[in-house]
């Protein structure tokens, strides 16, 4: 069913708005979509004509970084399911006097430091979350700054403090904590630090835990409203499959409370990537396909990278997440991005780009690690580096912006070499 709801845009700079927008939603108001600055009017407008599924809270986009993005349709029951798992995943407490909006139990509290942008799905889910549990969320204000971010969690009020965090800013805190104890006393007074939106290195979460951080990993997606799988085991009522695909991987599929209505304006998409099953007794289960690879081993799952990301060398499949896994335990490597780039020989070969930092292990190095491990047609041609790589606002690499400099990059070289 859809319904013509009117689609409220709210502009994530105005805090109180969203904020209480989104209490509003969650209550069985008006739906909202929380829009970034910059954003193309036509953009608000275009989804605004479109029907909603029925129930629909909030509308988030994706975050687009290998396309286009896609709206995503949540219901206020998906999004507490999500919130709730989360909170008792993470152990939140019981706060007396809070008084969450809507007709739902209440949810554990904790406060949350708010470091992603509102308009994604882990940065709007801090303050559900927040709402929710009755705690107002402290807001860390402009880029990020590792330095402005441990001063914030230093005049949290709560006792139970927590932060969720992208691979990127975890580096850059734990750089800044090894070298001031000051610093690492704050890091670990979060009662839990989630680090999710993407692969998480070994050797970060080594660093982390050697430090005595708080350390969840968070694994889900905004059709999922967000982390359902923490540390590999999932959290509330989410369920997970493994699924064979055509090209021999398996395709992580997810089912729970926390799924998405659809996509907005996307019948054809929505039918795609969300199946409805059925049992003996007529009790329908539905799934998403996440279009991620994995495997489940002891229980536990463990994603190996996109099935998307995977190109053909020689006959041979190579996934770049499995080359990027690699590269990143290295030091000087955790912004490594594996692409794929054509070869008239092996039809494409692994290429990659890297931000530059002091002390990097050599790229032969590198490449014989990809080789040893992944075989010889994983083994990148070469090496670009650039003094800081093209980021989305959640902190995932922009594959999109980051081919489009390497063509105007190589481009240039041609024209300098000549005819």
């Amino acid at each position: 069913m859809t319904s013509r709801a009117s689609l409220r845009a709210v502009p994530t700079e105005d805090r109180a708005w969203l904020l209480a927008a989104i209490d509003d939603a969650l209550s069985g108001g008006a739906p909202v979509f929380p829009v970034p600055p910059g954003t193309d009017l036509e953009v608000v407008r275009a989804l605004q004509e479109q029907e909603l599924p029925e129930g629909t809270a909030v509308v988030v986009r994706t975050s687009g970084s290998s396309g286009i993005p896609k709206a995503v349709a949540l219901s206020a029951d998906a999004l507490r399911a999500s919130a709730r798992a989360t909170a008792e995943a993470l152990g939140g407490h019981e706060r007396e006097n809070a008084t969450p909006p809507g007709r739902h139990a209440r949810l554990p509290a904790g406060q949350w430091l708010v470091t992603l942008p509102g308009h994604l799905i882990s940065g709007l889910q801090m303050l559900v979350r927040s709402r929710l549990g009755g705690v107002e969320p402290v807001f860390l204000d402009g880029p990020f700054d590792p330095s402005a971010l441990l001063a914030a969690a230093d005049r949290m009020q709560e006792q139970q403090r927590f932060v969720s965090l992208v691979p990127v800013q975890l580096s850059r805190l734990l750089d800044l904590a090894e070298q001031d104890p000051a610093a690492a006393d704050i890091l670990r007074g979060f009662a839990g630090v989630l680090v999710g939106g993407q692969a998480t290195p070994l050797s970060l979460r080594s660093r982390a835990h050697a430090l005595g951080v708080a350390l969840r990993r968070s694994y889900g997606m905004t059709e999922t409203a967000g982390g359902c799988v923490y540390d590999g085991v999932e959290i509330g009522d989410t369920r997970v499959r493994i699924r064979p695909t055509e090209a021999g991987s398996g395709e992580v599929q997810l089912a729970g409370s926390s799924l998405a209505l659809g996509y907005v304006g996307d019948p054809v998409q929505t039918a795609e990537r969300f199946l409805d099953e059925f049992d003996r007794d007529g009790a329908r289960t539905r799934w998403y396909r996440t279009g991620d690879a994995g495997e489940l081993l002891g229980g536990m799952l463990t994603v190996t990278g996109r099935l998307d990301r995977v190109i053909v060398s020689g006959g041979g499949n190579v996934s770049l997440d499995e080359v990027e896994r690699v590269a990143r335990e290295h030091v000087g490597w955790s912004s490594a991005v594996a692409l794929g780039s054509e070869h008239p020989e092996w039809g494409e070969q692994v290429t990659l780009v890297v931000a530059t930092e002091p002390d990097a292990t050599a790229f032969d190095e590198v490449r014989d690690a990809i080789r040893d491990r992944l075989g010889p047609a994983a083994a990148p041609a070469w090496v670009t580096e650039a003094e800081e790589l093209p980021r989305l606002p959640g902190g995932k690499p922009d594959l999109v912006a980051i081919r489009e400099w390497l063509g105007r990059l190589r481009s240039s070289f041609g024209e300098l070499r000549g005819p």
